[in-house]
């Protein structure tokens, strides 16, 4: 065998066993509570997937809104419950967490911690602006400094002591105080 043979021959090697190696990895990524919800996604799902290709990264169907092509919600048909993903142009653009206080994001921030927990896991990282509907809430809002980041954001929702909800996702859509509204 000639040198350029033999090189062939072990990368498409190499690349039947990554290939095998990825397949296996995220056949194990199922979405679960245990998931953590970081700036652009949650799990193995990153905004910019489209619903296909999220449901591929989550292994779970995800079901919801009818599609359409300005603004729809899609959720994990089982578990994780009060999980869902907001898609814009087609693709997730936001993932929101309510009422679920077993998800938390890669610091472990969660529904049910206080202001200061946030800001504390956060230092020097989050602005806080008045609640539009909840009298004395806020939302603290983490802002990336890392510039591969600058147009992504994670967002607790508080009463004005604990985090009530939270989302992560891209600028714009991950501002929008009522959804798809």
């Amino acid at each position: 065998m000639n040198n350029k043979v033999k090189f062939l021959t072990l990368a498409s090697l190499t690349l039947a066993v990554s290939s095998l190696t990825v397949g296996t990895v995220v056949a194990q990524a199922k979405l679960t509570n245990q998931a953590k919800l970081f700036i652009n996604g949650i799990g193995a799902v990153r905004v910019g997937m489209t619903v296909s290709q999220a449901t591929k990264a989550a292994g779970t169907k995800l079901v919801g809104d009818p599609p359409n092509n300005n603004c729809y919600y899609v959720k994990p048909q089982n578990e994780p419950n009060n999980l869902s993903f907001m898609v814009t142009g087609g693709r997730i653009s936001r993932v929101d967490v309510r009422q679920n206080t077993q998800i938390t994001t890669l610091k472990g921030a969660k529904i049910g911690d206080t202001e200061a927990q946030i800001k504390s896991l956060y230092p020097g990282q989050i602005k806080i602006t008045p609640h539009k509907y909840v009298q004395g809430g806020h939302y603290l809002t983490f802002v990336p400094k890392d510039r591969a980041d600058r147009n992504y954001r994670v967002i607790f929702e508080t009463d004005g002591k604990l985090v009530t909800q939270f989302r992560s996702g891209k600028l714009p859509e991950v501002e929008f105080v009522e959804g798809c509204s």
